[in-house]
């Protein structure tokens, strides 16, 4: 297992349903933008370590569609889509997320991109669902493994230069 030195934050508000994620990287804004937008990045580091991704479609401007899934062992786990509402270069990323095995739990989702001394980013996602049960179902279905693992392997990539 990677270790990191920065640590991921996942926090959910106790009045609304929604889930927090900060984490920082040892990388600028713009490349860590770059590794959200770019498919080819971004099958790279998103998700667990022990999944493969493949997009299935991707156009990362307002009104663009996006979708990926999960294999594991040849065979697909687990299948997302959305929305691109807002894609701000180096700043900001407004999109819907939807687990294909749950189409009614909608999230909509803010990234920011926070520039930081040293040439560092700071991002952070807010996803606001429909209500508690789907916010807390989404926090016990494992996703902190995924979301850790992905960040990891995102630290990874950007200090290739990605």
């Amino acid at each position: 297992m990677t270790t990191t030195k920065h640590q991921t934050e996942i926090k959910a508000d106790e009045k609304v349903p929604t889930i927090e994620i900060v984490r920082e990287f040892d990388a600028r804004p713009e490349h860590v933008f770059r590794a959200h937008v770019d498919p080819e990045l971004y099958t790279q580091w998103i998700g667990p370590r022990s999944v493969t991704t493949r997009i299935t479609r991707w156009d990362p401007r307002r009104g663009g569609e996006w979708a990926f899934a999960n294999d594991r062992d040849g065979e697909e786990i687990a299948s997302f889509y959305g929305s691109f509402h807002e894609v701000r270069p180096n700043e900001r990323i407004v999109w819907t997320f939807t687990y294909e095995g749950h189409p009614d739990g909608v999230a909509l989702e803010t990234l920011t991109f926070e520039e930081l001394e040293g040439g560092r980013t700071r991002l952070r996602t807010l996803s606001v669902v429909e209500d508690f049960e789907t916010r807390d179902g989404i926090l016990s279905s494992g996703m902190d493994v995924g979301v850790r693992e992905g960040y990891e392997k995102l630290d990874e990539l950007l200090a290739k230069g990605a």
